[in-house]
């Protein structure tokens, strides 16, 4: 496949705020700690809840991108912090983290949609925690999974899939839908694409920080299947019954703001598990009758 030439269209390197790169915001050190797929431990999202009242404004913050900020932490993060949201399980690589950025249909699995995408979420999550090279990815690359409900297809997504059935997804490579694939080869072609980015963007400040600053596509064009479908739409607040019986609710998050009343409340429903959405939400999955 022939390398293609990119653009430059700035001058300095992405500044994405992470647990280990904060950002310097008015009230003090901001930081993103990254959900892989939306989900993450019931015990995670308390240890961060508890992190948030001991170190920052008391509120966890709900990303459009399904991830979590902590605000108001002072300048340098404390190493008490750091340490809490490794402990919880949310920091698995320091040099990785910043890259970790994959959001997947919330109820993927649970709910609708066409296919499971959470083992190909899983899978991808792997790879790219197993290759050193994948650090140097801006912190802004965005990895996007529908399982094919729609609800993520109208975002803005350096790398994509969107099912197409049970067993077959289609790629897209920024505007560029790609080919057809098998669901079980999905996390191994979004790492090749990756690694084709890494090696077309260059080096330095001005190397692109997405696959659409490219000056040509990364993926051979193809037709966009006329399986996929753009919804938009979030899943309404309130309980719903998922395929194996069992509940899931969604719990709004007013202004992205998880205080620690709303937390409290949540965490005493959850399950096992808490899927953050990227309509600032949270889902209670799995939950039994009570």
């Amino acid at each position: 496949m022939p390398v293609p030439s990119v653009t430059a269209t700035r001058d300095r390197a992405d500044r994405c705020p992470g647990v280990t790169r904060p950002w310097p915001a008015e009230d003090g050190s901001l930081v993103r700690i990254r959900v892989v797929g939306g989900t993450l431990s019931a015990s995670a999202l308390t240890s961060l809840v508890d992190l948030a009242g001991r170190f920052g404004d008391g509120d966890l913050h709900v990303t459009r991108r399904a991830n979590l900020q902590v605000r108001a932490l002072a300048e340098p993060v404390p190493d008490g912090f750091v340490d809490g949201v490794r402990a919880a399980g949310l920091l698995p690589s320091p040099s990785h983290e910043l890259v970790r950025n994959v959001m997947l249909s919330p109820l993927s699995g649970r709910l609708g949609g066409r296919a499971d995408l959470r083992p190909v979420v899983a899978g991808l999550d792997r790879l790219l925690l197993a290759d050193p090279s994948f650090a140097r990815l801006p912190g802004r690359f965005l990895f996007v999974l529908d399982d094919g409900r729609g609800d993520l297809v109208g975002r803005t997504s350096d790398l994509a899939v969107v099912a197409l059935d049970a067993d077959t997804v289609q790629l897209r490579a920024g505007d560029a839908w790609g080919p057809v694939l098998p669901i079980d080869e999905t996390a191994n072609a979004l790492v090749s694409l990756t690694n084709l980015f890494l090696r077309t963007r260059g080096e330095g400040p001005a190397a692109p920080w997405h696959v659409a600053e490219l000056e040509t596509p990364l993926l051979a064009p193809h037709d966009r299947d006329p399986r996929v479908r753009e919804t938009g739409g979030r899943p309404p607040y309130g309980p719903a019954e998922q395929v194996d019986g069992r509940t899931v609710e969604h719990v709004e998050v007013p202004g992205g703001r998880l205080t620690p009343a709303l937390a409290a409340e949540v965490l005493a429903r959850a399950g096992t598990e808490v899927v953050v959405t990227p309509w600032r939400g949270l889902l209670l999955p799995d939950l039994e009758d009570r």
